[in-house]
């Protein structure tokens, strides 16, 4: 169902399984066709560790991720849905939790709008402790504001983590 009027929205994008960079690319283009969905703004690509249950694991292979900032029309669940699909076509498989994966999306954020139903919690719940998170975002928005937890150039300061630039813009 579409709503009426179009929500600003920060998708987080991540890969850590076969071809990473071409499967972000391909996702970004995924996104952009979907009806009700405009991709205003991409941030470079970032690599980071992977991150598991227990912590950081580095014998796993690294994450790529990307912030995407889009506008849409689409009401969060719908939304949701198409993002689901788009992982499903790249081969996403959802047998281990923050297992390690051709793709990721996750809503991080729409406009002040805030969310929680069983399957979907916006802001997204882990996003303000996350560096792979709020150091795209905060390229490609450099004024954002997390909901309920405050400026993401602060929310990254407090992390205290970093992250790689990985190379060109996806």
């Amino acid at each position: 169902m579409k709503q009426s009027v179009e929500f600003p929205a920060i998708l987080s994008l991540g890969s850590n399984l076969g071809d990473r960079e071409a499967t972000i690319a391909a996702a970004i283009r995924d996104i952009s066709a979907l009806a009700g969905v405009r991709v205003l703004r991409t941030s470079r690509l970032v690599e980071t560790p992977a991150l598991k249950p227990e912590g950081v694991d580095h014998d796993a292979p690294a994450y790529l991720n990307v912030a995407v900032a889009i506008r849409t029309t689409l009401v969060p669940a719908d939304l949701l849905a198409a993002l689901n699909r788009i992982e499903a076509d790249h081969g996403r498989v959802r047998d281990e939790r923050w297992g390690d994966r051709t793709l990721d999306i996750d809503i991080v954020a729409m406009g002040s709008l805030v969310v929680s139903t069983p399957d979907l919690v916006i802001p997204h719940p882990r996003a303000y402790a996350r560096a792979f998170v709020l150091a795209p975002w905060l390229e490609i928005e450099p004024d954002a504001i997390l909901p309920g937890h405050g400026r993401v150039d602060q929310l990254l300061a407090d992390t205290g983590d970093s992250v790689s630039v990985y190379g060109a813009s996806a």
